[in-house]
């Protein structure tokens, strides 16, 4: 399901702010959320879904194991045993054919695709289920007890398609103590409006106006109107990518959750280095936070997590 489709923006949504709405208590408010937040990710892709609770159930019991072994090589290991199935998940669904087809023109070998489709959101869970574990052996959040809520955090639907990425420090109070006020109902309808606008105003348009001047196959296109296709292609994905991330902001707030900023101004920078502080922050400070600063190589080789990264 796509936040810009009809079903999407006049049956799912408002169904689902009805129900909330008609809750007051937090705990049957968090129940309408993860129910439409489930029903929303099992759309089109229900066996997905499978993978989504296993993962959730997973990171769920081996952060239990940290919290409840800090004073031995368990947490360590638990730990260890996380970050090798996250990564390996994300691996395996978004990276074999990748890599199937690198070695295939690189070696001249024909190993054959796996043709394996991508589930939905699988990186922005898998980042942030990452972030909740690490913080938890980091001792930065207390360990979350209550499984709904957990999975709760990790599927929650307006950030689950295209981010942000949200930690579980970001929202870990609030999801036990939180109110939508009428600020909040209009702040956050203006920001959804807003994102909406531009994906469908804008950024697709712009995919028009680059197809037609970047498909030249016949070699015959202008200087000039190859640089209106390069400028169009970059405006189309910065408009889709933060309209969803306005998109996803703005339902939050209205469900009481205050997400952060996942782009500001990045086309105003005056160096790459401000580009990608920029752009997407939520991964970017991601990377920063638990690979860069994270003595994988040790601390004299900071330079070897920095390429990582």
């Amino acid at each position: 399901m796509n936040f810009a489709e009809i079903p999407f923006l006049f049956v799912f949504f408002p169904l689902c702010v009805g129900f909330y709405l008609f809750t007051k208590q937090v705990r049957y408010r968090n129940a309408v959320l993860l129910a439409f937040s489930l029903i929303f990710y099992a759309w089109g892709e229900p066996l997905k879904l499978v993978l989504l609770l296993l993962s959730a159930i997973v990171n769920f019991l081996l952060a239990r194991s940290i919290a409840a072994n800090r004073e031995n090589k368990l947490a360590k290991t638990s730990l260890v045993v996380s970050l090798v199935f996250n990564i390996g998940m994300l691996g395996v669904f978004k990276y074999t054919d990748f890599l199937t087809g690198n070695l295939n023109s690189l070696l001249g070998l024909n190993i054959p695709a796996a043709n394996i489709v991508l589930p939905l959101g699988i990186s922005f869970y898998t980042f942030q289920i990452m972030s909740y574990v690490i913080d938890v052996y980091w001792d930065k959040v207390a360990v979350q007890k209550d499984f709904s809520k957990l999975l709760l955090y990790i599927s929650l639907f307006p950030q689950l398609v295209a981010g942000p990425i949200v930690r579980y420090s970001t929202i870990a109070e609030e999801i036990d103590n939180r109110r939508t006020t009428l600020t909040d109902l209009t702040d956050g309808l203006c920001r959804m409006i807003l994102g909406l606008a531009k994906k469908v105003i804008l950024a697709n348009q712009l995919s028009l106006l680059a197809q037609t001047y970047l498909t030249d196959t016949a070699g015959t296109s202008s200087v000039v109107a190859t640089w209106v296709g390069l400028i169009a292609y970059s405006m189309q994905v910065y408009f889709d990518f933060s309209g969803y991330s306005d998109m996803a902001i703005g339902m939050g707030r209205i469900f009481g959750f205050h997400f952060d900023e996942n782009f500001n101004y990045p086309f105003m920078c005056r160096s790459i280095q401000e580009f990608w502080q920029r752009w997407h922050i939520s991964l970017g400070s991601f990377f920063r936070d638990y690979l860069l600063y994270l003595p994988i190589f040790g601390k004299r080789r900071q330079v070897l997590s920095l390429f990582l990264v």
